[in-house]
């Protein structure tokens, strides 16, 4: 057996136990909410670094 069918038959039971115990709206919507909080830490983070470099160069 060479190491490409042994690899598809390690994933074949992982995605098939994945399909179904996992909805697949509900695991596309975790998807896009763990999405949009990412950008928002991200976008605050860069504010907050933004800001302190302007205080640092003022102070």
């Amino acid at each position: 057996m060479n190491i490409l069918k042994a690899g598809r038959l390690f994933y074949l039971p992982a995605v098939f136990i994945a399909l179904l115990t996992l909805p697949g709206c509900e695991f596309i919507g975790d998807v896009f909410k763990a999405g949009i909080w990412v950008g928002i830490v991200i976008v605050i983070a860069v504010v907050v670094v933004i800001a302190f470099i302007v205080k640092m160069f003022k102070g």
